[in-house]
């Protein structure tokens, strides 16, 4: 199990020592009900004998009986429950400690091989930002050129803003109540855009519309990576021939983002639970038929209720689907 640290115990070991704790408490439990079962059936035993007293025999001289009342008998069956109570107790965190150990060192394994991972793609990202910097200076006069280098500068940052976040989730780090607002059409504008080449690949036309400006209290790069799972999602059952269309709006109070295609609709799977991990709905005929693990979606919805927000079908049928996320809205 990891070590504590000077500022406190890891998010680690809190969670296995709420999870010892509770496996404790279900043993204590049970071991409660038996304690009490035997005693109760003990004391019935007991109240029965003494309803019927027994006539003791004539005794000689030097015949000595000893008589314990009833309440002593009681007092003592009590006391021994209680303790057998807390024994069990004792017995079952001990038991539930030990047992989940090696699970706290395969999370502390898990933790450090993310930390070590994002921490060493750090600097290859960099070297690839540098690289495309100096590209753009030698494709001055070329527009194409910088235009896509562009492109390939802010896809870059966003895969070293990921890169990031993976190594703040490693550390436990808290994310910042106190973020500024992010502008959701600027992102959901720029995800279209970086996109859209791929649409075209496809031969799906990708469009975007903003109606208003909502703003939201969440990470710039999370949201982004958010709108990115939705759509690409979208690409991947829609069709050749058809559209996607990424879309923002304010609707009483809360700032929207809507992804909505032409695909044939959630299919071999219930809408409840397309957002659960490993959870994927039958791809179309005509699609690009690439694999899908089932991971995109439960990572949108993370990143919206993280953000106080929520992730949802907003409608699914043989004409397409539409996912929406509603964050509330930043007034200020």
């Amino acid at each position: 199990m990891s070590k504590a640290t000077a500022a406190g115990p890891s998010p680690d070991e809190i969670t296995l020592r709420r999870a010892a704790l509770k496996v404790a408490v279900r043993i204590s439990a049970v071991s409660a009900v038996l304690v009490l079962a035997l005693l109760a059936v003990a004391t019935a035993y007991l109240v029965h004998k003494l309803s019927q007293p027994t006539q003791l025999p004539a005794t000689g001289a030097g015949t000595t009986y000893a008589y314990v009342d009833s309440r002593d008998i009681l007092e003592a069956m009590i006391i021994a429950g209680v303790a057998g109570i807390a024994l069990a107790g004792l017995a079952g965190w001990l038991s539930a400690r030990s047992a989940i150990r090696p699970l706290g060192e395969a999370l502390a394994l898990q933790r450090r091989f993310v930390q070590d991972a994002s921490h060493e793609l750090r600097t290859p990202l960099a070297i690839l930002d540098t690289r495309v910097q100096l590209a753009q200076r030698d494709a001055e006069g070329d527009p194409t050129a910088l235009r896509n280098l562009a492109r390939i500068r802010a896809d870059t940052a966003t895969l070293t803003g990921i890169v990031n976040e993976l190594l703040l989730a490693a550390t436990a780090a808290a994310p910042d109540p106190g973020a500024p607002p992010v502008e959701l059409a600027g992102v959901a504008e720029s995800v279209a855009e970086s996109l859209r080449q791929v649409a075209d690949g496809k031969g799906i036309m990708l469009g975007f519309e903003a109606n208003g400006r909502p703003r939201a209290r969440i990470e710039a790069n999370a949201l982004r990576r958010a709108v990115l799972a939705l759509a690409d999602n979208a690409l991947a059952h829609t069709p050749s021939g058809g559209r996607v269309l990424i879309r923002t709006a304010e609707e009483d109070g809360s700032a929207v983002i809507t992804v909505s295609d032409t695909g044939p609709g959630i299919t071999g799977v219930d809408q409840d639970r397309i957002f659960d991990r490993f959870v994927h709905a039958a791809r179309p005929a005509g699609s690009d038929g690439g694999r899908g693990f089932g991971i995109g979606l439960s990572l949108v919805r993370e990143i919206a209720m993280a953000a106080g927000g929520t992730v949802s079908v907003a409608g699914t049928g043989p004409e397409g689907t539409m996912l929406r996320i509603e964050l509330p809205a930043a007034t200020d």
